[in-house]
């Protein structure tokens, strides 16, 4: 590791030893830290789980099949049905165990605007916040007609086993349904109809209960891969709790956009390093001090 690296991975793991408890907000960098570049890029992963869509729509990555106009609703969904099949399919790497591994000694909460529900691969549900949204789940696409998601694997399963032979559309029938009254559904995550109500409350509810049993300690406020489309939601308020809270501290990790405002600069560090990288050498000195006690 070089020594700027190394400097940044040792404080980033004084940081966490030092504090009472850790709330971390993780957004897309971090996925992309764990190499899932799908997304954003036409990588070999999109290459192979696309290949239908990439050859006949010329779409070149993820959020390009997902917003792409089909012409029919059967395409869409299958679409989507091909994206959320590829989710459940998909394992956490490396960076999501050594974050494991860094915050096991203390008491702590994960805040995600990611949708791809890695985290609870690794991570107990009732110490994640999805604030965004999941792709495991479908809402209604009136969404303010009823407070209510329908977890989505077995019409996922249904819909991508319609699609062998390289289909990209799936039969009327399979088409996602309201089971009460026949109205379509859709993604549970953030768009125009995105719908905030007891799901959506749940997330931010189990927030506050952390914050406010913890606000008066020495908080350590994480921020990983938050980018400059939506700071709103993860950076901006842990700048201003990092500011509000006595003994708060905030770290943000992030290669290009890791930012650290003025009034922070005596209770914070911007870190401009890949977020796997810090992890690996924060878990590795972690090791080697447990081992020098032993």
């Amino acid at each position: 590791m070089n020594n700027n690296q190394y400097c940044n991975a040792e404080f980033l793991l004084q940081k966490i030893q030092e504090s009472d408890a850790v709330l971390v907000g993780a957004a897309s960098g971090l996925s992309a830290a764990d190499g899932k570049h799908f997304w954003y890029q036409d990588d070999n992963e999109f290459k192979r789980v696309f290949k239908s869509f990439r050859n006949k729509y010329g779409v070149r990555s993820a959020f390009d099949a997902f917003y792409y106009p089909y012409k029919t609703t059967n395409e869409r969904w299958a679409a989507i049905a091909t994206l959320v099949h590829h989710l459940y399919e998909s394992k956490a790497g490396q960076v999501y165990k050594d974050l494991k591994i860094l915050l096991q000694d203390k008491p702590y909460h994960i805040m995600t605007t990611n949708q791809d529900f890695l985290f609870f691969q690794d991570f107990p549900a009732d110490k994640i916040s999805i604030i965004q949204g999941d792709w495991r789940y479908f809402q209604r696409k009136d969404y303010g007609q009823k407070d209510k998601i329908w977890d989505n694997r077995q019409m996922v399963d249904k819909m991508y086993a319609s699609m062998e032979g390289g289909k990209t559309a799936i039969p009327d029938e399979l088409i996602p349904r309201d089971p009460e009254d026949g109205t379509e559904l859709m993604p549970w995550v953030r768009h125009p109809g995105f719908l905030e109500k007891s799901k959506y409350n749940e997330q931010y509810r189990m927030i506050r209960q952390f914050l406010d049993h913890w606000s008066g300690k020495k908080i350590l406020f994480i921020e990983l891969g938050v980018g400059r489309m939506t700071p709103m939601f993860i950076q901006e308020p842990f700048w201003q709790l990092t500011y509000q809270l006595p003994f708060a501290y905030y770290i943000s990790i992030n290669p290009k956009d890791a930012l650290l405002p003025e009034a922070l600069e005596d209770k914070g560090r911007a870190i401009h390093e890949g977020i796997a990288e810090v992890f690996r050498d924060a878990v590795k000195l972690k090791e080697e001090e447990n081992q020098s006690k032993d």
